[in-house]
């Protein structure tokens, strides 16, 4: 497979599935998974395809499912380490972030049957 994409990456909200998914030529090529609890939106995991690995694509994906989040008006919660890494970059989105919790753990690992 090519290094380079043909069309532009395409970020979905699967909502049925907890996740927001980046589309490269209309394969998935990654995604970001969250849990909903009351108005934050609890984000715990992100992964790129080894296929489209250094493209910048887990960048788009975050961004622009944090702007879906303050779009709906909920908060973010970044458990994820990418999320909380990119978080620390892009400040605009601080004004919503909320701390990652020890009950905030709590409740993941419950949700997640962890």
């Amino acid at each position: 497979m090519s290094d380079r994409t043909t069309t532009d990456p395409v970020v979905r909200h699967v909502d049925a599935r907890h996740r927001y998914e980046i589309l490269v030529d209309d394969n998935r090529a990654g995604l970001t998974a969250y849990r909903d609890r009351d108005d934050r939106r609890v984000f715990f995991h992100t992964e790129i395809d080894d296929t489209y690995a250094g493209q910048g694509l887990a960048a788009i994906l975050v961004e622009q499912a944090l702007t879906d989040v303050r779009t709906s008006g909920m908060r973010i919660v970044p458990v994820c380490p990418y999320v909380a890494k990119f978080l620390k970059k892009h400040q605009e989105f601080a004004d919503i972030t909320d701390p990652v919790t020890p009950e905030i753990l709590t409740w993941l690992d419950g949700q997640l049957g962890r």
